[in-house]
């Protein structure tokens, strides 16, 4: 395909592109008489490979028809306010598009009041090459200084009107000549142009005539043609006229049943005097006896179809609540209405205008895998080009709905060209800017953001790991629980304002719920201090805090990782030395016991309440990011020992169980219960802390073996005890023996 198009471009450059041919050509026969021109074959081949690779749905050639006539309107009106005169405005002072479908002649109708087309246009704009007209113009138009964006002329979009015709016919009156008609065939290669002598005069613009096949006769039938033009041309700036058909009912007097009427009964006719006083009444009797009937009549009439105006079009000041939330309703078909709306524009080396808005609730399938659309209409000068643009707005922002206007982008450009467009990525950039922007507003609404937060808060996260420029923006719209607030969400900005003078961090914890993270040993001294300790419950959370180090200067520190040290005053720090070195022996043992299953047995400085804890080194993962690890890496278990994470057992020194099992170890440490004590609090510190339990069923004997151990020492003991009453029954049974003796 490639060399096709290589060698289709160089006959463009080097032959010419149409010439005068003889009347005896076999195609000759079908049409008007007037001079004939043949299309180089390579050129031939060349449209339609372009026609067939872009237009690949066929109802794309009315919106390119259409727009070609709004352009072409676009320049009339553009000149009617330079030169009045030369416009014709006298003659056709309206602007309009008519379709009009023949189901008679299975013709379909384009017809505008633009600025047309004289005969040398007709050849060059027509008959040549696209892509060497476009060459031409542009060449032309920087030239002369003038924008290079060719108004009132076709494109390559012309030629998609053989995608459902065999025979293309194109009126045409220019407002500096007279009225031409141009014909080709789809499988010719020939086109004419001779003067229109058909006696239908044709005021201003232009009338493209489609003899359509056989096969997609379905363009004629009204329903077909008025959801075209609602999906791709409804905001087109001009009226769309459709001609349809119509019904109408009319009453007419049935003359048979009014002479049946006007019978005089035998009693009227005896009684001539009454009849002469009540000959008023008796012609109102007449009038209410005459008999109609009903005749259904036929008509045609111009019905306008694009009736809903581009709301972006105007000055946001102009455009009313009710106004936006009919134009919301009529793009989403969101009857709940929308929190929130932001309508823009920007003018400069791009131009565009854009109008967004932020829903009030969230769609069932919001956050689901499968492929769906995003809520933003691209629109390139009124015509529609695409719905739900991924180009326009990231994955993240897809609840968001609108639409996009650009006078830039070509209008034939495809969803594959979309990937490489430079003028669509600074598009996206500044819409993302600007749906950051409206939320932040919302905010400002502590109740409307409660609302929009419950139900697009897992969006914003997902924004804050995708979207690593606007990053810092995302965070202050994050909301999370705390220790201070439970009930309400606040933001990290709320949270600094509450910190004390000596706080120098922001702490967090992470948890599959409000009561596990409340009652988690990691955060009893930091509590016990007065600090604040945000709350984490989201799953999503435990990805999000992974690119979130610090806020506003405050570094985040995780309640989890063994690196949150507190300042602690000298007394303080003197007892937890002393405590160390005494409780060195039995870090020792418990290390020995547990073996791999920890990196190190140490002396916590955090823990108050709770006999141990575990916790995750500075470089491990939480309990939460394991247990996700942990289902990627069943897929291959091969990787499973790289993931299990390094973790430390804390114990607390002030706790009376660990008090208890230092005593046992100085007295002997290969007691039986001694190994079963470090394994119950290692399994019960492992479930506090959120690690998973891997091995269930050891914990269970361990508990089993404990209680049987308790149960044992505690009969020992029961055996061992004197009992004072049972001795003096023994020793005065001995008396009593001796004295027989």
């Amino acid at each position: 395909m490639i060399s096709i198009v290589t060698s289709v471009i160089n006959d463009i450059i080097k032959i010419k592109y149409f010439k005068i041919i003889e009347k005896d050509h076999p195609h000759i026969r079908s049409m008007a008489t007037g001079e004939y021109y043949a299309i180089n074959a390579d050129i031939q081949q060349f449209i339609g490979l372009i026609s067939n690779t872009i237009y690949f749905n066929k109802e794309i050639f009315l919106k390119e028809l259409i727009s070609n006539a709004s352009d072409a309107l676009d320049k009339i009106k553009y000149l009617s306010l330079t030169d009045p005169e030369i416009s014709r405005l006298n003659l056709e002072p309206r602007f309009r598009i008519r379709i009009i479908p023949d189901k008679v002649n299975n013709t379909l109708t384009i017809q505008d009041t633009g600025i047309g087309m004289t005969k040398q246009e007709l050849i060059n704009n027509l008959g040549a090459s696209p892509l060497s007209r476009t060459k031409r113009f542009m060449i032309k138009s920087l030239l002369s200084g003038a924008d290079a964006s060719m108004i009132g002329q076709f494109d390559v979009g012309f030629y998609s009107a053989y995608l459902v015709a065999d025979k293309v016919q194109v009126f045409s009156h220019s407002i500096s000549d007279g009225q031409y008609i141009w014909e080709s065939t789809a499988d010719g290669g020939i086109f004419s142009v001779s003067e229109d002598t058909s006696g239908e005069l044709i005021t201003r613009g232009t009338k493209v005539v489609l003899h359509l096949k056989s096969s997609d006769l379905e363009f004629l039938e009204e329903k077909r043609l008025k959801e075209t033009i609602m999906k791709h041309s409804e905001f087109i700036s001009y009226p769309i006229e459709l001609k349809v058909e119509k019904i109408i009912e009319k009453e007419v007097r049935d003359h048979n049943k009014e002479l049946e009427c006007e019978e005089i009964t035998f009693e009227e006719e005896i009684d001539i005097k009454e009849e002469m006083e009540m000959e008023e009444e008796k012609e109102k009797e007449k009038e209410k006896k005459k008999k109609k009937k009903k005749v259904t009549e036929v008509t045609t009439e111009f019905e306008i179809v694009n009736k809903t105006k581009p709301l972006w079009m105007r000055a946001p000041e102009e455009v009313t609540m009710e106004e936006s939330y009919t134009f919301y309703k009529s793009i989403s078909n969101d009857w709940d209405g929308y929190l929130a709306m932001k309508h823009f524009s920007v003018v400069g080396q791009l131009e565009y205008r854009c109008i967004i808005f932020l829903p009030k609730r969230a769609p069932i399938d919001l956050l689901e895998i499968k492929e769906k659309k995003h809520g933003i209409k691209l629109y390139v000068r009124r015509a529609f080009i695409m719905d739900g643009c991924e180009e326009l707005i990231p994955g993240w922002l897809s609840f968001i709905k609108g639409v996009v206007d650009s006078e830039d982008l070509p209008s034939n450009i495809t969803r594959e060209s979309l990937q490489y467009n430079k003028i669509l990525k600074v598009i996206k950039k500044n819409i993302v800017k600007k749906c950051l922007e409206l939320i932040a507003e919302v905010a400002e609404n502590q109740v409307d953001y409660k609302k929009f937060y419950e139900q697009f808060g897992k969006n914003l996260k997902l924004g804050f790991q995708e979207d690593c420029i606007n990053r810092s923006k995302i965070a202050e719209l994050l909301r999370f629980y705390t220790s201070r607030s439970s009930d309400e969400m606040i933001s990290l900005n709320e949270y600094i304002s509450r910190m004390k003078p000596e706080q120098e961090e922001i702490y967090y914890t992470i948890g599959e719920s409000m009561q596990a993270v409340v009652n988690s040993p990691f955060i009893e001294s930091i509590k016990k201090r007065g600090y604040e300790v945000v709350y984490m419950v989201d799953p999503i959370d435990e990805c999000v805090i992974e690119h979130l180090k610090e806020f506003d200067g405050k570094m985040l520190k995780n309640c989890i990782k063994a690196s949150v040290e507190l300042e602690q005053r000298e007394e303080e720090e003197k007892k937890f030395e002393e405590h160390k070195v005494a409780y060195e022996s039995l870090c020792k043992l418990i290390k020995e016991v547990l073996g791999d299953k920890v990196e190190k047995v140490q002396v916590g400085k955090g823990i108050s309440n709770s006999p141990c804890m575990l916790v995750a080194s500075e470089s491990g993962w939480s309990p939460g990011l394991e247990r996700i690890m942990k289902v990627y890496a069943s897929r291959d278990p091969s990787i499973y020992t790289h993931i299990i994470s390094k973790t430390i057992l804390e114990i607390n020194t002030n706790h009376p169980i660990v008090s208890e099992l230092k005593q046992k170890t100085d007295t002997d440490k290969y007691d039986k219960t001694v190994k079963d004590l470090i394994w119950l609090l290692f399994d019960n510190a492992a479930l506090a802390s959120g690690f998973p339990l891997s091995e269930s069923v050891r914990a269970n004997d361990e508990m089993t073996k404990f209680n049987l151990s308790a149960e044992s020492n505690t009969a020992d003991e029961k055996e061992t005890i004197p009992d004072p009453v049972k001795d003096e029954k023994k020793e005065g049974e001995a008396s009593k023996m001796e004295e027989i003796d």
